[in-house]
C-alpha cells in the first residue's frame, strides 16, 4: 500500500490537502486517533479490493502526546505494508490567527484547557516540534495558494510527473434537462439525425452503424475537429488553474445518437492526449 500520514498545525489546511489528496486517488481518513493507526491500516491491509492509496489526516484532536506518532510510524514501516510518507503542514503564528479569524473557528486545544489563541497555537507547536523534524515533507501554507499547495502535494505524491486531469465526456437528452456537473456544454441538435433512420431509430451511438452515419456528414467531422481543438486548447489552462476534473457535455433530443457518438468519439480521441484520462458517462441513453 501507499500510505500518507498527514498532520501539522491547526489551521495550516489539513482539509484541502485531504480533498487534493482524494483526487489523487487515495482513500482518506480525516481525525483518526493515533493509537488506532496500526489497528486501522491492519484491518484494511487484509481487506480484498481495498483501494492501495490511504491517507491518514491526524491533529492535537487526535493525540495527546505526538512522540506516540513517531514509535507507532516506525512500528507500521517495519511491518512492510508498503510505503509509508509522513507530511507535515506549517504556517506561521500570524497567519494561523488570522485564518482562525476569518472563519471564527475554535482551536481544538482551547476547548479542553482555558487559553488564548495565541497560546494554544505555542503550545500546539512544541507538541508538534519532533513529528516536524522527522517528517518527510513539510509544506508551510503561509502564503501559499491552493494551486500551488496542489503542485507541491503533486510532486510529493508523483514526483517529477505532469499532474492528470480526468475528462468525464458524457452524454444528454435536452428533452430530459441540462445536467448541472457540466462545464463545457455542445449542441449537437444540428447534426444529422438518425432517429428519422427506421434501422438506426432503435439503436444508440454505441452502435457502429449510428457512429458511422453520424461522423458520415462532412458537417459532423468539422463540428467534432473544432472540439477537439478547443478542449485540447482548455486542457492545459484547466490543469493551471489547478483544476483536477473537466466535465464535457453533449446533447442531443434524447441523448441516444447524436451525443453519445460525439462523446464516444472525444473519449476516443483523448486517449492519446499526455496527462488526461478520458472516461464516458451517458445519462439518458436507457430512457
Amino acid at each position: 500500500m501507499d500510505i500518507m500520514i498527514v498532520t501539522g498545525m491547526s489551521g495550516a489546511g489539513k482539509t484541502f490537502v485531504g480533498s487534493v489528496l482524494e483526487d489523487f486517488g487515495y482513500y482518506c481518513i480525516d481525525n483518526i486517533p493515533v493509537s488506532l493507526l496500526s489497528q486501522f491500516i491492519d484491518l484494511y491491509s487484509h481487506q480484498e479490493g481495498k483501494n492501495q492509496k490511504i491517507a491518514l489526516i491526524i491533529d492535537v484532536r487526535g493525540c495527546d502526546n505526538f512522540n506516540e506518532l513517531i514509535t507507532i510510524l516506525n512500528g507500521i514501516r517495519e511491518k512492510s505494508y508498503g510505503h509509508c510518507h509522513l507530511l507535515f503542514l506549517d504556517a506561521s503564528p500570524e497567519v494561523l490567527i488570522n485564518r482562525y479569524k476569518e472563519t471564527r473557528r475554535t482551536h481544538p486545544l482551547m476547548l479542553s484547557h482555558p487559553m488564548t489563541l495565541s497560546q494554544a497555537l505555542q503550545k500546539e507547536q512544541f507538541m508538534l516540534s519532533e513529528v516536524k523534524r522527522l517528517a518527510d515533507d513539510v509544506i508551510d501554507t503561509s502564503h501559499l495558494s491552493q494551486n500551488a499547495c496542489r503542485e507541491q502535494l503533486n510532486r510529493i505524491v508523483h514526483g517529477n510527473t505532469a499532474p492528470q486531469l480526468v475528462v468525464q465526456c458524457f452524454s444528454f437528452g435536452f428533452k430530459y434537462g441540462l445536467p448541472h456537473e457540466a462545464d463545457l456544454v455542445f449542441d449537437v441538435r444540428c447534426l444529422p439525425n438518425p432517429f428519422y433512420i427506421d434501422e438506426l431509430k432503435h439503436k444508440t451511438g454505441l452502435d457502429k452503424e449510428v457512429s458511422d452515419y453520424v461522423m458520415s456528414f462532412e458537417t459532423s467531422q468539422t463540428f467534432f475537429k473544432k472540439i477537439c481543438d478547443l478542449v485540447e486548447y482548455l486542457l492545459p489552462l484547466y490543469l493551471g488553474d489547478g483544476r483536477s476534473q473537466l466535465n464535457v457535455a453533449f446533447g442531443c433530443t434524447g441523448g441516444k445518437h447524436r451525443s453519445v457518438t460525439m462523446a464516444e468519439a472525444l473519449c476516443k480521441h483523448l486517449g492519446g492526449c499526455e496527462n488526461c484520462t478520458a472516461l464516458t458517462m451517458h445519462r439518458d441513453i436507457a430512457k
